[in-house]
């Protein structure tokens, strides 16, 4: 059974959920930029832990959300990072080219969620950047599938990815912070 909150308790949860995304984003960013020089079990389970936060992530905001449709969308989401969390564990032990595209096909169709709950949550405030975070997400999806084919491709961009990620949650965080002191 879905539990759903007040509006008065809603906004400061999912700013507190953002602030928590962000903290991850920047951990993980961090780890994989010492440790992602190459392919191996360590980092293996790295790439599959950031679609697994993600779906902890996405299931704490479903329990947020007021919305049928952007509850809807979560779902669909826990799904798609679910598969994204298989398909990195499987392509990890192919190279990192299947890495990149994995990721990248993960990233993509997982901004366009986050978009459509951004979207959907506009008139709550504090959405704007977590819609350029959506948007931006397809973008970078699609440019790591691009680096996959290219020599030499590297994992760092991932990490960037991620931080770039949480900075969008972490505006999003104080944006709605200063909303729910306003009321």
């Amino acid at each position: 059974m879905i539990t759903t909150t007040s509006p008065s308790t809603t906004v400061p949860a999912l700013s507190r959920l953002y602030a928590a995304r962000f903290a991850f984003a920047l951990v993980w960013a961090a780890v994989v930029v010492v440790s992602a020089s190459e392919l191996n079990p360590f980092v293996g389970v790295l790439l599959v832990l950031y679609p697994v936060y993600d779906i902890v992530g996405i299931a704490a905001d479903a329990r947020l959300s007021e919305q049928s449709r952007t509850r809807s969308t979560l779902y669909v989401n826990i799904a798609v990072s679910a598969l994204a969390a298989i398909g990195l564990a499987v392509a990890a032990t192919s190279g990192v080219p299947a890495t990149l595209r994995v990721f990248g096909a993960w990233a993509a169709v997982a901004g366009i969620a986050q978009l459509v709950v951004a979207l959907a949550r506009r008139s709550s405030g504090g959405q704007l950047p977590v819609i350029l975070s959506g948007a931006i997400s397809v973008l970078a999806g699609a440019n790591f599938i691009a680096l996959a084919s290219k020599d030499d491709p590297s994992l760092k961009a991932l990490a960037e990815y991620a931080l770039l990620g949480g900075l969008f949650y972490l505006a999003s965080s104080i944006l709605l912070r200063r909303r729910a002191r306003r009321s």
